[in-house]
């Protein structure tokens, strides 16, 4: 059976955290700092260049350059590229959990219609508990949905030479309730 499947078995069997995101961000404006930016009215596109940070609510993206586009409905599009020595960064917290999804690559697409997130190229995504880092993949391309609460991992990118997925997967902690006592 194929890495991505096993996995993709794993998360629909409850084994793998799923990624539902927090949905009061998808209201929230975006907020972006960077070294410069330029902007092309016909294209509805905006291009973000050095040390860029990208807020959204809990979303935080970060890298060398951003590039952000905007359809006629208010829906938000990105393309966030690193550079060889800092990779691209994502991070969003879970609805009504401590919890938060992160991940890198070279390329991240954000999609904000389809509430998606791309990652492209030497690839990883954590979960953390708190501050404690909970799971964590890797592969070449990793697709993470947050309306579905899905993601998927590829070991190969296209063109690539066939690459490996590898997973960390700790078990949730048990609920101890310090109220009842024997």
């Amino acid at each position: 059976m194929k890495p991505t499947l096993i996995l993709c078995a794993l998360l629909g069997a409850g084994l793998l955290p799923s990624a539902w995101a927090e949905k009061a961000d998808r209201n929230k404006p975006m907020n972006i700092d960077a070294d410069s930016m330029r902007y092309e009215d016909a294209q509805q596109l905006t291009i973000f260049t050095g040390k860029v940070v990208a807020t959204k609510g809990t979303i935080v993206i970060r890298g060398a350059k951003v590039e952000v586009r905007q359809d006629p409905e208010g829906n938000q599009f990105g393309v966030v590229t690193g550079t060889p020595k800092e990779r691209a960064f994502f991070r969003q917290k879970r609805e009504g959990l401590d919890e938060f999804i992160e991940g890198e690559a070279e390329t991240l697409i954000y999609n904000g219609k389809a509430d998606t997130v791309r990652f492209e190229t030497n690839a990883v995504m954590r979960r953390f508990r708190g501050s404690t880092l909970a799971d964590e993949v890797t592969g070449a391309v990793i697709n993470y949905e947050n309306t579905t609460e899905k993601f998927s991992v590829d070991g190969t990118a296209a063109g690539a030479a066939p690459g490996r997925v590898r997973a960390v997967i700790t078990p949730k902690p048990e609920n101890t309730n310090p109220a009842k006592t024997p």
